[in-house]
């Protein structure tokens, strides 16, 4: 590999870390070197992460609008572009090329402060505000979705529609067909929610099943990702209302969950709504309420305008409503096939080959 990295940054989530992955596995392939700049909420996602070294960058998330929290915000991003800096200096990359949350503010800003090419890389249908910033510093802009909303004229003049990335392990099931399901045989339901949609789903879930109709209960298979104190409580109810679960606080399989799945509940993260796409999957996707910018609730219109899917309002949602919606679903498998062909229609295939290609060019366009 070349001694001199591409830097990736990215915020400790999923949704970040997760196409950054992606862009580090292919990178690697073409026999680039990748280091990742984050912070410690990566953790969980660090150790399997395919990169050569994995900094933290002390950063923070603007948690309110008080005086004394963008005091305590700005002086911990103050601190991080500090130790961003020396660390640009001590790994010299190439490039440095964030995937969006606030944690890339550092890294970025001290990439220009030392002229090191830059780029940023967006995965929702409207630009989030770390990236909104980063846009006026950054010499390219990726983008996941045509239009983007908030993404700015003069950003707009240097962006590039590649799509979200999508990582290995999504792209080893791409191409497994989707199966409808057959009369009278099983139903395949996957739930999952991430952090902030778990505990929902645990509430939302087992009341909603619980009104199908006997026919459809006795057909179904559940496999749901719930918090781990939420556990018990759900295998209770299931045994009770009859439905065959299995449930996990974290299932590493996921993709595989995913392609073999009838029919899949989730939040509408990009990296979600990505995998959902590439893999070709109908979904009942459920935004996060009070997101900023509404980013999820714009993911899953997309998906819906396109066909591929449902957007459901957490507000609107009752277990009544929810049970409605699936007894008519599941009775309809040519509906469902329709969505999920049009699921994998509006998936991006080259997005992960489109974003290497742009990270070499940024490498050679500052030599």
């Amino acid at each position: 590999m070349t001694e001199r990295p591409i830097l990736l940054a990215a915020g400790g989530t999923g949704g970040h870390l997760f196409p950054a992955a992606a862009l580090a596995q292919e990178l690697s392939r073409r026999g680039i070197a990748v280091e990742l700049a984050t912070d410690e909420r990566a953790e969980k996602y660090g150790v399997e992460f395919p990169a050569r070294a994995i900094h933290r960058i002390p950063s923070a998330t603007l948690a309110g609008r008080s005086p004394l929290a963008m005091a305590r915000t700005f002086t911990r991003l103050g601190i991080g572009y500090f130790g961003a800096l020396a660390l640009l200096r001590r790994v010299k990359p190439r490039a440095v090329i964030g995937f969006g949350g606030y944690p890339t503010l550092p890294p970025i800003i001290a990439a220009r402060t030392l002229g090191i090419p830059t780029a940023i890389h967006e995965q929702n249908a409207v630009m989030g505000r770390a990236n909104r910033l980063l846009s006026r510093f950054a010499d390219r802009i990726a983008v996941s979705f045509s239009p983007t909303k908030l993404l700015g004229e003069k950003a707009g003049a240097k962006a590039r529609l590649t799509g979200t990335p999508v990582r290995d392990a999504v792209l080893a099931v791409r191409d497994v067909p989707y199966l409808p399901p057959e009369p009278a045989g099983r139903l395949l339901l996957l739930v999952f929610g991430g952090s902030q949609g778990a505990h929902f789903f645990s509430e939302l879930i087992p009341a909603a099943l619980a009104k199908l109709p006997l026919h459809i209960r006795t057909r179904l298979t559940l496999v749901q990702q719930a918090r781990e104190e939420d556990l018990p409580a759900l295998s209770a109810a299931f045994a009770t209302s009859g439905i065959a679960a299995h449930l996990a606080a974290f299932f590493r399989d996921l993709p595989e969950r995913v392609a073999v799945a009838h029919l899949v509940i989730a939040r509408s993260g990009a990296s979600t709504v990505a995998e959902l796409m590439a893999i070709g999957r109908p979904a009942l996707l459920v935004p996060l309420p009070h997101a900023l910018d509404n980013d999820q609730l714009e993911n899953a219109t997309r998906l819906e305008q396109g066909g591929g899917g449902w957007c459901m309002r957490q507000a609107d949602l009752t277990p009544e409503r929810l049970a409605s919606e699936l007894e008519k679903l599941f009775t309809s498998p040519a509906l469902l096939a329709e969505a999920a062909a049009k699921a994998k229609a509006m998936g991006e295939r080259g997005a992960v080959t489109k974003l290497a290609d742009l990270a070499e060019e940024l490498c050679k366009d500052k030599g």
